[in-house]
């Protein structure tokens, strides 16, 4: 998801903003629809992004997007406005400013902002009458956007991804003598490779493997929901909870191997690092000396070639626009097989599945030539899990604490955080209920 070589500090920029901007948007509102909202000149689409973060630089959305909409659509005019304090979801709202198409992350903020606001609008009709095939896009992505509502509603599109990928110093497994990671390796696999590659050698200490356990849980490679999909509670002290809690946990018993954080790779000391394709970027701009390639990030043994779940951002069209059909047709352009060669070239990772894309991948970026990028398309994303039932209470589970602090904190057992945390959120759905009544 980067600029050109061209303006290398541009691209810096736009990979520190992704990678430091894992929040979101504070302060959730619950306006009431605008009233007498402004109309806009008819032949203008107002895009509105809250993510990717990197869209918060405007000569980046004009490179990556504006300059080609304004090419193919030459008698529209693209207005862009980015999320920034005096410019969220709640200031459009109260001056009546409605963006035709909203690009946001589908996993944090579908729930707390587009449908809290009611800005909502089904896109199957509009898919229907401009012959729009959903099937060229990645099938996890799409289920993704199709599970928010048992009736499988499609609010959005999928727009962009950022994959996870393994991460691996070479020199230090040429130093320990151990083969290389590669493709299509399992958890049990890679962590027999972080036993040989944890030591301590005098005042270094070279770590094996370090995941994040938060984003593990939340983009969980077995496809659990920590919300009951039938009951107003939380549902994580489960066999299959624990299962993957006690997958990842073992990693950092290793003596010497205690999580620390995943952005310690560069610093050369640590053997592989779970993280998102951007940071081949990021890490290389912070130590053009780390001798390192990707392969893909390791899975279970019974869900073989299977990564993550859709880490995505997606685009919506709001309920309030008064130019939906424009609006589908910008969006069906930026997901066509022209563009998203464009947006693969600057390696960001599309949802439309082409042999043509994937091989344009990282093109304008000389950081990216010779690693094996391949390693991002080697496995398919892990599907979400299914809807669930209608009228049941939405909150935000907070899965990382299971392991920091509980786990890493308190020393509690995969079974006792796991029922702490599925207590916590199940009183905290009864507050909201309560709230909301």
């Amino acid at each position: 998801m980067k600029k050109m070589l061209k303006s290398s500090l541009v691209i810096a920029s736009a990979v520190s903003l992704i990678a430091g901007c894992t929040g979101s948007p504070a302060n959730p509102v619950d306006q009431p629809e605008a009233q007498n909202t402004p109309q806009s000149p008819a032949n203008e689409i107002f895009i509105y992004t809250s993510y990717p973060a990197f869209y918060a630089k405007e000569e980046i959305f004009e490179k990556q997007v504006g300059q080609h909409l304004k090419k193919k659509f030459p008698d529209i005019t693209i207005k862009h406005v980015h999320w920034d304090k005096g410019r969220e979801y709640k200031d459009l709202i109260a001056a009546g400013t409605i963006p035709d198409i909203i690009i946001d992350n589908a996993r944090m903020n579908l729930q707390r902002y587009i449908i809290k606001n009611d800005l909502q609008y089904d896109m199957t009709d509009l898919i229907k009458k401009f012959n729009f095939d959903t099937t060229k896009l990645n099938p996890a992505a799409m289920a993704q956007m199709k599970n928010v509502t048992p009736e499988g509603k499609l609010y959005g599109l999928p727009f962009q991804l950022s994959d996870f990928v393994l991460f691996y110093n070479k020199d230090i497994f040429d130093k320990f003598g151990v083969d290389y990671p590669k493709d299509g390796m399992t958890y049990d696999e890679i962590y027999e490779l972080a036993k040989k590659l944890t030591r301590v050698e005098g005042e270094n200490t070279y770590k094996g493997y370090q995941q994040h356990p938060g984003l593990y849980m939340n983009y969980n490679q077995l496809s659990l929901s920590p919300l009951s999909l039938t009951e107003d509670k939380a549902e994580l002290n489960t066999e299959g909870w624990k299962r993957l809690v006690d997958n990842l946990r073992r990693f950092y018993e290793i003596p010497a191997n205690q999580f620390t954080t995943v952005d310690d790779f560069p610093k050369g000391k640590m053997a592989m690092s779970v993280h998102v394709s951007e940071k081949i970027i990021q890490w290389y701009e912070q130590n053009k000396n780390l001798n390192f390639d990707i392969a893909a990030m390791p899975s279970f043994s019974d869900v073989p070639n299977t990564k993550a779940q859709p880490n995505m951002y997606a685009a919506y069209i709001t309920k309030q626009s008064t130019k939906k059909d424009l609006a589908f047709q910008v969006i069906a352009y930026l997901l066509s097989e022209e563009m998203q060669i464009e947006f693969a070239k600057e390696g960001i990772i599309g949802p439309l599945e082409s042999k043509k894309v994937q091989e344009a991948f990282g093109k304008n970026l000389p950081q990216m030539q010779g690693k094996h990028t391949q390693a991002i398309f080697a496995s398919k994303n892990a599907m979400p899990p299914a809807a669930r039932a209608n009228g049941l209470t939405y909150v935000d589970v907070p899965v990382h604490n299971v392991f920091s602090p509980l786990i890493f904190g308190e020393s509690k057992d995969s079974v006792t955080a796991l029922r702490m945390i599925e207590e916590q959120t199940t009183k905290g759905i009864q507050t909201e209920k309560a709230a909301n009544k």
